[in-house]
């Protein structure tokens, strides 16, 4: 069904000719939770009222609701994915239908003029007979624009979360606007001057790889190759970098957006957690244009993705990572060139568990994209930043990105990425990579499997592969606190420790046999590169 703006109805006639008009029948009675706003709106009457409470999809008034709060409520119906809702006008909070009838007529034509206050609202109402027809309720249904933020004439906007009405911020109302096609914040401009602020190398870089695949003459300056990349404009003399240009460019991004870096952090464990029980072991910010950023990130991530080795049926060792590389790089590289920009003070986070890689961007999925549809969409929300990190090939700029990272995380044996999205309180949309877990417990750290014969693999438990993996990160460790990892007791632990001793895996200090300062260690491993800062 179809606004009509001048009439101020929805308009079935104005239908799509290709659009067929199907009869639904509303679910059962019994079900509530199945029903829509519209098999609401359809199925009006006393009991209907009744049945339906305050909740994601139904608000109650009383017949005295000013035009003012009214409006307010529409704005919030008509921004509330994914199908608006209905307010029942003429019912206490309780429940109690007390009807419209004893209202005047000019406050019941107000109430029906609410279009004044939210003109770009779409909705209509309907006058529904209660107790025997003696009186009725006027009930409103707000639909859901996809198209635009509604706010109400004094530009205030609303959003529903769960049974509550919560007014947007200035900046949840831009990042709506920008979602919708309202506003494109790539292009705007910035303060920086061009080229004092901007990383000159970076630049004669980008320059050559654009003439080079795009195969111009070198006449055009860099300037020229800006301009035709959408990252700037030539004014007379001047050239006017905008956002995007600042973000791939500039020597420091954070000066036109402070939360353009990414922060990886790797907990100990399966969840993060706070206060005296923090499990943070490592934390890197990294900070710097796009390009550079992303070379640093994906350096760093390298050094903390543990790689486990198993020895397979042929009698050979075999080493794998626990996430595909083109999978997790896929998955940082996405966030980078996804995230929206206009939530400026917002960062990207990688956190990495135990079982699981997450990568958190800020924004939401750009509309009409969505978790269930986005191995199969694409709609890019920063295009020029996109298509300026193909020239860097970091992007390939089809719509095959997050089908690769599910091809990739299947072929290693591994679940599909889990996309989410979070709305309530910000806008944030997430990737889960799964790693295996609870399988890798019968694998050896690849640091640590250097020096075991594969005879000697073959005949470690499950406990004796636990202690050697947590050895390959931590260093050392005594009775007590192998017992922890691997759930025995002193003695038990003990004897373990004996015979991984035995088959020259590990080494001990020197000490008394219960010093709490007697530590084993592996005799041999491979160490790991440290990553430094990006110069």
């Amino acid at each position: 069904m179809f606004y009509n703006e001048f009439a101020g109805q929805v308009d079935k006639n104005h239908m799509s000719e290709n659009q067929l008009e199907l009869e639904f029948n509303a679910p059962l009675p019994t079900l509530p939770q199945l029903w829509t706003p519209d098999d609401i709106f359809s199925s009006l009457d006393e009991d209907t009222i009744v049945r339906f409470r305050e909740d994601g999809r139904v608000e109650r008034k009383r017949a005295s609701v000013s035009p003012k709060d009214l409006a307010q409520y529409t704005s919030m119906w008509a921004n509330t994915q994914p199908s608006g809702g209905i307010t029942f006008i003429g019912v206490e909070n309780d429940g109690k239908i007390s009807g419209c009838k004893n209202i005047e007529t000019s406050h019941l034509n107000d109430l029906e003029s609410v279009r004044t206050l939210v003109p770009d609202a779409q909705f209509e109402f309907r006058r529904v007979p209660v107790d025997g027809g003696n009186n009725f309720v006027l009930v409103m249904r707000v639909y859901y624009r996809e198209d635009k933020l509604v706010e109400t004439a004094d530009g205030s906007a609303f959003v529903r979360e769960g049974d509550k009405k919560r007014k947007l911020t200035e900046q949840e109302k831009r990042e709506i606007r920008l979602n919708k096609g309202e506003l494109d914040a790539e292009t705007e401009r910035v303060s920086l001057k061009f080229p004092d602020d901007f990383d000159e190398t970076l630049l004669a870089q980008f320059r050559s790889q654009y003439l080079e695949k795009r195969r111009l003459p070198s006449r055009y300056g860099i300037e020229d190759v800006l301009s035709l990349s959408k990252l700037g404009k030539k004014t007379g003399d001047r050239f006017q970098p905008n956002l995007a240009c600042a973000l791939l460019f500039a020597k420091d991004p954070r000066e036109t957006v402070p939360g353009a870096f990414i922060r990886v952090i790797r907990y100990d464990g399966e969840e993060e957690k706070f206060g005296k029980s923090l499990n943070v072991i490592a934390d890197r910010q990294i900070e710097g244009p796009l390009p550079l950023q992303i070379r640093a990130a994906e350096e760093y991530i390298e050094s903390q993705i543990r790689s486990f080795t198993r020895l397979g049926r042929d009698g050979r060792f075999a080493t794998h990572p626990e996430y595909p590389k083109e999978v997790w790089l896929e998955a940082v590289v996405n966030a980078t060139v996804h995230r929206s920009y206009n939530l400026k003070n917002m960062n990207i986070f990688v956190k990495m568990f135990e079982d699981k890689f997450v990568v958190e961007s800020p924004g939401s999925f750009l509309p009409p994209t969505t978790a269930e549809t986005v191995f199969d969409a694409h709609n890019p929300r920063n295009p020029h930043l996109m298509w300026a990190l193909y020239y860097f090939d970091y992007v390939q700029c089809a719509f095959e990105g997050t089908r690769r990272m599910r091809e990739g995380m299947r072929q290693a044996n591994l679940p599909d990425p889990v996309f989410a999205q979070r709305t309530t309180g910000t806008f944030q949309v997430s990737v889960k990579l799964e790693n295996d877990a609870e399988h890798r417990k019968t694998f050896v750290r690849a640091e640590a499997a250097i020096g075991i014969n594969p005879d000697v693999y073959a005949s470690l438990t499950e406990s004796e592969k636990m202690i050697v993996n947590y050895l390959a990160d931590q260093e050392r460790v005594n009775v007590t606190s192998a017992g922890l990892v691997i759930g025995m007791d002193w003695d038990t632990t003990k004897a373990i420790l004996t015979g991984l001793e035995e088959k020259g895996i590990v080494a001990r200090l020197p000490g008394k046999a219960r010093s709490r300062h007697r530590f084993y260690f592996l005799k041999h491993k491979i160490k790991k590169q440290s990553v430094g800062k990006l110069s």
